[in-house]
């Protein structure tokens, strides 16, 4: 069989493998709140909060797909037209158009373009969050924060860039196997490091202090079989009045994180009601789950880009011959954009399915369903979310599912248990 021939199997068998991993991990069955019961929260909802959460919401609006657009049309106007490897050339010519000089450099050139393109409008979202009062570290951090995020970034993709282009000349047959195989490594490497080694670059994090709350976190963690490393406060005021918590790393990393913010609004109740939550994806492992599913999905799409980076019209219209050479950047950026934009709204399915769970975990955990609902009156009036949403908005982005629901969930878990 040819490379080409083992290329198209070993794709077919990687979307295989994502699909029956995603039947499998996924909780799709979980039925939605009740509307009624939504319907009812969203009354109870103070009228001036649910204003302002959708005022806030419209201002960001704008910005936020005014930055989709604008990257959308950068990303094909690099890839699908000769501007994009005429920039990689530009780039690695003076360093006698050496192919790393071009891989790295020109890469991190064509990705630090698209970025500063989209500038404006994370400019237009810092004004935003300023203006309602929920940043609360100023243009200088934030200018700070950008920075760093860059630096990180272009580290990551330094590494990704030097390794993927030396795999492609080192096997230039095979080299979408190989790739295959270090796009799956790196998502698994960066779930373990990222939280030891790139949190920390945005965030100073410290021990819960000893007392009632922490004790009651620990146990908790213990009663629920969970293995936690740590429970953690993120300095998180410093850069903003939004409240939250979260579960990352794996094995040896794995921690949970609560913002001082949080402690700072909430009552402890509140608190053990969000954990308990965060203990819902570490008991479902969800962390692996995501690495499972995000690994896959990389492997695959490196096999994806090597059978759809043979079609000769895609080549003529980038101005390369081959989608393994560093000029061809800008045409599988393009690519993974498209396809990116494409998988959104599946992804943000995924997420709420599995963001329900961990919410009926916490319910579960605490049997305190009314704690859980004030919880998420106190989420949305501090983080100004949108309690009910557009329906068409919450499907194509919703990460979790909108206030109004996780509320619904809390009533109808109630008249369950009787509690």
């Amino acid at each position: 069989m040819s490379p080409r021939g083992w290329a198209v199997l070993a794709f077919a068998g990687l979307v295989v493998a994502l699909l029956l991993a995603a039947a499998l991990l996924i909780p799709w069955a979980r039925p939605p709140a009740p509307r009624a019961d939504q319907l009812a929260a969203l009354r109870e909802l103070p009228a001036d909060q649910v204003a302002r959460g959708r005022a806030f919401h419209a201002a960001l609006r704008p910005g936020g797909y005014g930055a989709l657009a604008v990257g959308l049309l950068v990303a094909l106007a690099l890839g699908l037209t000769p501007l994009g490897s005429r920039l990689v050339e530009a780039v690695g010519r003076p360093f006698g158009d050496h192919w790393v000089a071009q891989a790295v450099l020109g890469g991190l050139a064509v990705s630090l373009l698209a970025d500063l393109l989209t500038l404006p409008f994370a400019a237009w979202r810092q004004s935003v969050l300023t203006r309602y009062g929920l940043s609360t570290h100023g243009w200088g951090g934030w200018v700070g924060d950008l920075l760093r995020s860059y630096a990180v970034s272009a580290v990551i993709a330094a590494i990704a860039l030097l390794g993927f282009y030396s795999v492609t000349r080192l096997a230039p047959r095979w080299w979408w196997a190989f790739g295959a195989a270090g796009a799956a490594g790196l998502v698994v490497l960066l779930s373990f490091v990222l939280p030891v080694l790139v949190e920390p670059v945005f965030n100073r994090f410290t021990p819960m202090e000893p007392g009632p709350l922490r004790t009651e976190l620990t146990s908790m963690a213990a009663r629920d079989g969970v293995p936690v490393r740590d429970v953690l406060v993120a300095d998180a005021s410093r850069r903003t009045r939004a409240v939250n918590a979260y579960v990352s790393g794996l094995g040896p990393t794995r921690r949970v994180v609560v913002y001082d913010t949080l402690l700072r609004e909430a009552t402890p109740a509140e608190v053990t009601s969000v954990v308990a939550h965060e203990l819902g994806h570490a008991k479902d492992r969800d962390v692996w789950t995501g690495t499972l599913l995000g690994a896959l999905g990389a492997a695959a799409a490196v096999v994806g880009l090597h059978l759809l980076g043979s079609w000769s019209a895609l080549l003529r219209q980038a101005g390369v011959d081959s989608v393994a050479e560093p000029r061809a950047f800008p045409l599988l950026l393009a690519l993974v954009t498209v396809v990116g934009l494409v998988a959104g709204p599946v992804q943000a399915l995924v997420s709420r399915r599995i963001e329900a769970r961990a919410d009926a975990h916490a319910l579960a955990l605490t049997g305190d369903p009314v704690t859980f609902e004030a919880m998420q009156r106190r989420l949305a009036g501090v983080n100004l979310a949108d309690p009910d949403p557009p329906r068409w908005e919450h499907l194509w982005s919703a990460s979790h599912p909108s206030t109004v629901e996780r509320m619904a969930a809390a009533r109808a878990y109630a008249r369950e248990t009787g509690r």
